[in-house]
């Protein structure tokens, strides 16, 4: 066992990022039952939908799950105690001050995992409390840091600075990937794009489709005056990039992107005009397959690569 199969209760050091309009109760579930760490995204959940994918995972799975928490999110406070009436165990935050939640959270017996992008984030939520904490490179999908940093850049800059236990994310969906991270001092990943390509994933058909054939460059990180976002360079993306142009206020950029734009691209399947959020290593994601494949995989993987490296004989 590990510090982060320890600290969960879980087979594998692998948690699913509870990613928006892709991880529901069957995600989560598929993942916790297959041995890693699922996670219900409740950033784009309203409170009750929340509370009833807390019921079903229940029944889905008698494996320890979570729920990632964006503390933007405008319900925080009922979101929060719904996670505490429903007897959740496993709350990882993000998008915010660790402090402002965590000892609310430690309180009522729950594990709390921050995700950061750099070491002075890494710190603070050391110092505020958090079990551990979850490093994201400037390669993940989706909401990311202004700093840039990559992965493999990151990881060991934050294991330098922190004692609590460290797990990687960003950039990461195979074996090799975890077993990299985990050389660079992590104790586990985070892997977020290889199960948004799962049978599981809620997102829709064509989006799970569009992350199998997007190559290497087809993703670009953008909107860094609002809140950077990574995402697949589609019809919206040249309507952002042309709007850059004109050097538009903030307030322009909110206008071109509207509401509910993730949720056309992922969940409605608007290729066009919709956000379409994933990571760079989706040039790497060829298939979409069921949860327990994608594990099975990682790990084999992961032990295969584990070997080769102890045949290096210099």
């Amino acid at each position: 066992m590990n510090k982060i199969t320890q600290l969960f209760n879980i087979k594998y050091p692998i948690i699913q990022g509870g990613m928006i309009w892709n991880s529901g109760y069957k995600l989560a579930s598929a993942v916790s039952n297959a041995g890693g760490l699922g996670l219900i995204g409740a950033g784009s959940m309203y409170p009750e939908v929340l509370r009833e994918h807390i019921q079903k995972c229940k029944k889905a799975t008698d494996k320890p799950f979570g729920i990632n928490v964006p503390m933007l999110y405008p319900n925080i406070e009922e979101i929060m105690k719904i996670i505490v009436d429903e007897g959740v165990k496993i709350v990882f935050t993000s998008a915010g001050n660790p402090k402002t939640w965590t000892s609310f959270l430690k309180e009522n017996g729950i594990t709390v995992v921050h995700v950061v992008s750099s070491s002075k984030f890494a710190l603070k939520a050391q110092e505020a409390g958090v079990d551990a904490v979850v490093a994201e490179g400037f390669e993940a999908g989706g909401h990311n840091g202004r700093e840039e940093t990559t992965t493999l850049t990151l990881i060991p800059m934050v294991r330098e600075n922190i004692t609590i236990p460290l797990i990687a994310a960003g950039g990461i969906a195979t074996g090799r990937g975890m077993l990299a991270a985990m050389t660079l001092g992590a104790d586990g990943v985070q892997m977020g794009s290889r199960f948004a390509a799962s049978t599981e994933s809620s997102s829709h058909d064509d989006f799970k489709k569009t992350i199998v054939e997007t190559r290497e460059g087809d993703t670009v990180l953008t909107l860094k005056e609002l809140a950077p976002v990574r995402l697949i360079k589609n019809k919206f993306f040249n309507e952002v990039k042309e709007l850059y142009a004109t050097c538009p206020t903030p307030e322009e950029l909110k206008t071109l992107l509207g509401r509910a734009r993730a949720k056309r691209g992922m969940f409605e399947g608007d290729l066009e005009d919709g956000e379409l959020e994933i990571g760079q290593i989706a040039g790497l994601i060829h298939d979409v397959l069921p949860v327990e494949t994608i594990v099975h995989n990682v790990m084999s993987e992961f032990q295969v690569a584990k070997e080769e490296i102890n045949k290096f004989d210099f």
